[in-house]
């Protein structure tokens, strides 16, 4: 099966990327080991762009597996698009890159294909992923998005990934990145899910209410930069 050439896009910064990707999450009841057995599967039935991030907290697992993929003869490292998030926890500039390279160090890689902004939603810098304070509130933190850009590309320019982009983000969003004073890097694209079927069945979904939002994010409506008061 060939996941890679037959179903590849070109992002705007020139590189290639496979557009099914194979989501690498594994829910907490479930053992992270799984998540290392998925993507070994994955991988031998052909996809090619794996999508990590580093809130999963499998990117251990995920990255031996792709690791012995390579070893065996399965794929090159370059046959591999390797995507992960910029959790945000990690949004204070000087905690960019390091986090990147966190995830790094968990995949042993060198680098990585795409860097992600994981949402617009700062939280309290720490090793928490999920900051509460003494009530079981989230504690938010307040970033700009331009600066936390500027450290992304910033990990571009070391090579440590190859395409920088967003998800999670409203329509409006992105034009205070693609507004800011000296942009080095556009976003490559806003990670989205979308799709399409045939066009009976995309009919059939165009005609149901796609404003409804599973994850509300409840505890953020107050954050400055909450997006799901806006459509995508």
């Amino acid at each position: 099966m060939d996941l890679k050439q037959s179903h590849s896009g070109r992002l705007n910064d020139g590189h290639i990327m496979p557009m099914l990707g194979f989501g690498t999450y594994a829910p907490d009841h479930t053992p992270k080991s799984k998540a290392g057995e998925a993507t070994e599967a994955a991988i031998d039935v052909g996809f090619c762009h794996l999508d990590a991030a580093f809130f999963y907290q499998s990117e251990e697992e995920v990255g031996k597996a792709i690791r012995e993929k390579i070893a065996d003869g399965t794929v090159k490292r370059e046959d591999i698009f390797y995507t992960t998030k910029l959790w945000t926890t990690f949004f204070r500039p000087e905690l960019v890159c390091s986090a990147l390279e966190r995830s790094l160090e968990k995949l042993q890689l060198d680098y990585v294909d795409l860097f992600i902004i994981h949402s617009p939603l700062a939280m309290k810098p720490g090793e928490e992923l999920l900051p509460k304070d003494a009530s079981g509130n989230i504690i938010s933190d307040t970033v700009d998005l331009r600066d936390a850009w500027e450290a992304l590309e910033k990990c571009k320019d070391a090579g440590l990934t190859k395409s920088i982009w967003v998800s999670n983000f409203n329509h409006k969003l992105p034009e205070l990145i693609l507004n800011k004073p000296g942009l080095k890097y556009k976003p490559t694209c806003n990670q989205v899910f979308d799709f399409e079927l045939t066009p009976e069945d995309m009919k059939a979904i165009d005609g149901l209410n796609r404003n409804f939002q599973y994850a509300k994010l409840q505890f953020a409506v107050d954050h400055p930069y909450y997006p799901f008061a806006e459509e995508y």
